[in-house]
């Protein structure tokens, strides 16, 4: 969960939409990213126009990084988000239902979701380090 999300007081929400869906939560931890830990975890992005402008947003206050699990869990997750624009994301969505277009320099959609199982295996060993 990014920060506007957290701020707006959304966490809950989230995730009885994860467990309502079906999955389990297995970790959650809420904490303050640095620079150095969203270096880490938007490091494809370094040197994109908008990747400034996302790490200040990440480091605006608390996120709740989430580890859940279930039968095919990151494609469901990211159904369940809605595409990354909340204007164009469909009722029902996370996004669709509770984000909208800020008109921020980043676009502010309450949540982030793994792509792939190497991005959540890499994304888990950031946010939940051993």
């Amino acid at each position: 969960m990014k920060p506007d999300g957290v701020r707006r007081g959304l966490v809950g929400q989230v995730i009885a939409r994860v467990e309502t869906k079906g999955y389990s939560i297995e970790a959650l931890r809420m904490l303050n990213a640095d620079r150095a830990l969203l270096e880490r975890h938007y490091a494809e992005h370094i040197g994109k126009a908008f990747y400034e402008p996302l790490v200040e947003f990440m480091m605006s206050g608390p996120i709740v990084a989430i580890i859940a699990s279930g039968n095919r869990v990151i494609e469901g997750f990211r159904s369940l988000a809605g595409v990354t624009d909340p204007t164009l994301a469909a009722p029902g969505t996370i996004r669709g239902d509770l984000a909208r277009d800020q008109g921020t320099k980043v676009v502010q959609n309450i949540v982030h979701g793994s792509d792939s199982p190497e991005s959540a295996a890499r994304e888990i060993e950031i946010f939940f380090p051993k």
